[in-house]
This record gives structure tokens, sequence and C-alpha cells, in this order.
């Protein structure tokens, strides 16, 4: 069975259960990826211990994003 077909069997659906399709659907294509998350904890831990250490300093929000 085709996405076309799937998708003329799915509009027979009531609005609940298309919701429900949908959010599984789009839950299935939001996995993170190990890899990734684990190099955005490595480069968030060197930040981190940059700033602690002196090697970098903060600039304050309203400096960069002025006044809301």
């Amino acid at each position: 069975m085709g996405a076309q077909e799937i998708a003329a069997l799915a509009l027979k659906l009531d609005p609940a259960d298309r919701f429900e399709l949908v959010d599984q659907i789009l839950h299935s294509l939001d996995r993170p990826d190990p890899k990734i998350g684990r190099i955005w904890q490595e480069e968030a831990a060197r930040r981190l211990a940059a700033y602690r250490t002196g090697k970098v300093q903060g600039i304050p929000a309203e400096e960069i994003f002025g006044d809301f």
C-alpha cells in the first residue's frame, strides 16, 4: 500500500484519530541522534569550563537582545 492510499484512508478517520495518527508519525521522525547529543554535551561542558576558568566572559542578555 502506497502513501497516497494510506492518506486516503487516513482522511476518512474522525479528526481526533487523524490527530493521533499525525502525532505518531511526527514522533517517529523526531528521534534524537545520540552521537549529536553527545557532541553538544561535550561542547557545553567545554564552554562552561572556559567560562568558569575566566578564559571567556559572559555577555549580559540585554546587551545581546536589547530591551524586550
